[in-house]
């Protein structure tokens, strides 16, 4: 395997993703994080990262023996990484390396991006560095996580939490939004949508959304939100209303609101909201500089509501946005 899947291009400094890969450590989430931040992008026409994996062995034999991987950097890559991506193993009562333990709490004193997907959180707080931090981790391990670190905030029923430089994710799947979450973060919605549509993956679950969504069989007729959902992201411009979608979807609001939370573990305003904001930045990313015409065309009625939306969604109001992720940016 290259150490080095993706390459700068001219004038471009890609941010540096080393990924950490230990004895024992899942094929998943590692797949994940190679899918997500490893590949060349020709339709972009940037590389967005340059990625490496690394180990404290020249030979890791991975989860339950499947393979071993070799030829991959040492622990020395971990130093010069912007996001390092610390191993998750399924056996969490196993002390992690010294050595690799070492390379976290480095990355983190020189304010290294650290990034823990689904047992990877036991890492990181083996590490010493989550005390009286917000971390997740799978639900099937939060009564251990809490006993072992009683320290860590652990919220266990949500699919990623953002802290600022220490991120973590859920169960395996939930490696996949965290991922688009950061490249969103660092490179704007309309690129996050790029790679999640190369991904055939959905482009934006929020963090907050429960890990465990119940997805029983459904009795006939057809319980599914997807052609509702397409028919309210068409008319994001519209003033929708919950009522409106419910009979759309030929449903009561009480049933439609039982059938968001069971598909989608969100309320449907709040997923409403979230697709209006994801509008409001693509439209900003392309070129709209009128903040009053965004927050119309994104169905968020004002330039101030446009503001606290943005502003608690993204982090960022929408002048900083666009100097971060706009035409000109960068």
């Amino acid at each position: 395997m290259s150490q080095e899947s993706s390459h700068p291009a001219p004038g471009h400094t890609p941010r540096r993703v080393v990924v950490i890969v230990d004895e024992n450590s899942n094929p998943f989430e590692l797949g994940c994080a190679t899918e997500v931040f490893g590949l060349r992008r020709p339709e972009i026409g940037r590389d967005l990262y340059a990625f490496q994996l690394c180990s404290a062995e020249p030979r890791t034999l991975m989860r339950d023996g499947f393979f071993t991987l070799t030829g991959v950097a040492d622990l020395d890559a971990a130093d010069s990484a912007d996001t390092l991506i610390v191993p998750n193993r399924p056996d969490v009562e196993v002390p992690r390396r010294p050595a690799v333990l070492d390379a976290i709490r480095r990355a983190h004193a020189r304010g290294a991006r650290l990034v823990g997907l689904c047992s990877g959180a036991f890492t990181l707080a083996e590490a010493g560095i989550l005390d009286g931090r917000r971390a997740t981790a799978h639900w099937q391990w939060a009564d251990a996580f809490r006993a072992r670190f009683p320290a860590v905030r652990l919220e266990s029923d949500v699919l990623f939490v953002d802290d600022g430089d220490i991120l973590t994710s859920a169960g395996s799947t939930a490696a996949l939004d965290l991922g688009l979450h950061i490249v969103r973060r660092d490179h704007g919605a309309e690129i996050a949508n790029a790679v999640s549509r190369r991904l055939v993956f959905a482009a934006h679950r929020d963090g907050g959304q429960r890990q465990f969504v119940e997805r029983p069989v459904p009795d006939l007729p057809d319980e599914s939100l997807a052609p509702v959902l397409a028919w309210a992201q068409e008319r994001l411009d519209s003033t929708l209303t919950v009522p409106e979608l419910a009979a759309r979807a030929a449903v009561s609001p009480a049933t439609l609101h039982r059938r968001f939370q069971s598909q989608l573990g969100t309320t449907p305003l709040t997923w409403l909201t979230g697709e209006r904001v994801a509008l409001a930045c693509r439209l900003i990313e392309r070129g709209e500089s009128r903040f009053d015409v965004v927050a119309r065309r994104a169905g968020l009625g004002t330039a101030a509501n446009l503001r606290a939306l943005m502003r608690r969604e993204t982090g960022l109001n929408p002048l900083a946005y666009r100097r971060r992720f706009g035409p000109e940016a960068g």
